[in-house]
């Protein structure tokens, strides 16, 4: 998640701008994307006003416009995995906080995201989690899903990370974590079996909080 936050707050170092302009920014621009008000923002997520209003200026300094695409999504990420490949990665974590699947990101869409990141309960960062592997949105995350997700995490490390990495270790860690999660033996994994099999087993719960930071 640091790249993401990382990316979207930095800006050129300038006169900042009064709070009265920046609340007016975030109340009347962009009127074509409806842009949510500072207060309900405040009311819906864990920032408080001043953090959002940081958070907007950051957001509209790299996305003008007042919308992330998702080739723009993958060139931020790019830049902070130079030794390996973000895209497929970018691409499933894109459309995680895509939750409109409009192909496009707000400013509402990307802070509702970040606060259950940052500051969200238990419960509510692994819900979340869910459903960045539960690529199809049918409620559960297959094994083919779950593979698709952690190969795309491998690639993005890159070689200089994992330099003794073969090419059947993402596999290996999938098959693991699926034999721990899929209590039934139903070929899926659900919701409620994710929450309980990372809160039961602390390496995978650190395994979890290691694909965090990199959200």
């Amino acid at each position: 998640m640091g790249a993401v936050v990382g990316t979207l707050t930095m800006q050129p170092k300038q006169r900042r701008p009064s709070r009265d302009k920046t609340d007016e920014e975030l109340e009347m621009t962009m009127v074509c994307h409806r842009p949510e008000g500072l207060e309900q923002l405040e009311a819906q997520t864990n920032f408080t006003k001043q953090e959002l209003q940081i958070l907007y200026r950051g957001f509209k300094n790299e996305c003008p416009s007042g919308v992330v695409n998702e080739e723009t999504f993958k060139h931020i990420y790019a830049q902070f995995f130079p030794h390996g490949d973000a895209s497929m990665y970018a691409h499933y974590l894109f459309s995680a906080f895509d939750t409109t699947n409009n192909g496009s990101i707000k400013f509402k869409d990307f802070v509702m995201g970040l606060s259950i990141l940052l500051r969200g309960t238990l419960r509510e960062k692994l819900e979340w989690t869910f459903h960045l592997y539960d690529i199809n949105r049918d409620g559960y995350i297959s094994r083919e899903e779950m593979t698709e997700i952690v190969r795309a995490i491998y690639d993005m490390m890159g070689k200089y990370t994992y330099p003794a990495l073969k090419g059947d270790v993402p596999q290996q860690h999938v098959d693991a974590f699926f034999q721990k999660m899929d209590k039934n033996k139903d070929g899926v994994v659900t919701l409620e079996e994710f929450i309980i099999a990372c809160q039961e087993d602390e390496t995978m719960m650190r395994s979890m909080q290691l694909f965090e930071n990199v959200m």
